[in-house]
């Protein structure tokens, strides 16, 4: 297990959601209220690449304020990975096929263990090392060969402060080869499926892979990657673990499919109450039904807290269960935030 600031990776009782900055890190305002949003809905660690001076300066800001452990990751030049930890970053993620020679990576090693910072190891598919996959036909063995050497590289200098993770943008290929790595390595593993595509085929990929391999016993933090923003990236993380039962569901909006007796704009009206229910506190995990008919509501979502089941003009409250009362549709969404202040955490 290793300490990434105030996060322990390794510890199967909590899994760490990250995430990765996509705009450049010196646009600070941006970051910050990046970040901000980040905490409230659930990110635990976020990665920002440093590929310059300026981003170096930029991430110099960003540690004087945030509470977020942050990693530096590194691609091509060393000595920016020195810079990093020298500047307050919480961790470094390297690639070893870009990083350099034995030299240059004994370098960042001798500045980890003199800062205490840890690093990750990064073996992605897509950037292996040219002499192994010469060597090599197979690409997992590749990536676990990639693997030893570069692990070789740290614990020949007595630093075992190391997270692996080991990506693909094939799912059966991240699969096995975080299987393989779970059998010949002793170190936490960081999993996904990277370059997974946009929010639909990029959530397919990574649910797959991701709840596969924790469903195994594999897997010690988690990056859902998307060509999406941050904040999407972050809430289907914690989806997965919630559906998995590995984090409490803050809130959970179940709501049905819809079919021909749907008379409402259930769609629209699930989004609604998501987003009053996003960033507020209860002193109860909540479970809220949205429900398109009265034969899924309420006796489908009988264990919810509360929900609607709606109608063409008006629609049928139900709390615990029990029907509430008949309201008038534009009286939906007043209706809801009322019930939602019963559960509002007291300060």
């Amino acid at each position: 297990m290793i300490s990434v600031s105030n996060i322990k990776i390794g510890d199967k009782h909590f899994i760490p959601v990250q995430t990765m900055l996509k705009n450049p890190v010196w646009e600070i305002d941006k970051t910050l209220e990046k970040i901000r949003k980040l905490e409230n809905i659930g990110c635990d660690i976020l990665r920002i690449t440093i590929p310059d001076m300026q981003a170096l300066e930029g991430l110099k800001e960003i540690l004087k304020v945030t509470k977020i452990p942050i990693v530096a990751d590194i691609h091509f030049d060393y000595r920016l990975a020195i810079a990093s930890v020298e500047a307050g970053v919480h961790k470094v993620r390297i690639n070893p096929g870009n990083i350099g020679d034995k030299n240059r990576v004994r370098s960042v090693i001798d500045c980890l263990k003199k800062h205490g910072t840890p690093v990750r190891i990064g073996i992605n598919k897509g950037s292996l090392p040219k002499h192994l996959k010469e060597r090599y036909k197979d690409p997992i063995r590749v990536m676990i060969e990639s693997a030893k050497e570069e692990v070789g590289y740290f614990e020949e200098a007595g630093y075992n402060n190391i997270v692996l993770s080991f990506k693909s943008s094939t799912v059966m290929q991240t699969i096995a080869v975080n299987r393989l790595a779970h059998r010949e390595f002793d170190y936490p593993l960081h999993i996904g499926v990277t370059e997974a595509g946009d929010l639909i085929d990029g959530t397919v990929k990574n649910s797959i892979g991701i709840a596969t391999l924790l469903q195994e016993g594999i897997g010690d933090t988690i990056r859902v990657s998307l060509t999406a923003p941050e904040e999407e990236e972050v809430k289907v993380g914690v989806k997965i673990l919630e559906a998995l039962g590995m984090r409490e569901s803050r809130v959970e909006i179940i709501s049905c499919p819809t079919c021909g007796r749907t008379q409402i704009e259930l769609a629209k009206l699930g989004q609604q109450v998501k987003a009053l229910a996003e960033g507020k506190r209860f002193y109860k995990n909540l479970k809220i039904a949205v429900m398109g008919c009265v034969v899924n509501g309420p006796g489908e979502a009988g264990e919810c807290d509360f929900g609607i089941a709606g109608g063409k003009e008006q629609s049928i409250l139900f709390k615990n269960g029990e029907k509430l009362k008949v309201i008038k549709n534009n009286c939906i969404m007043p209706e809801i935030e009322q019930l939602l202040t019963e559960y509002y955490e007291k300060d």
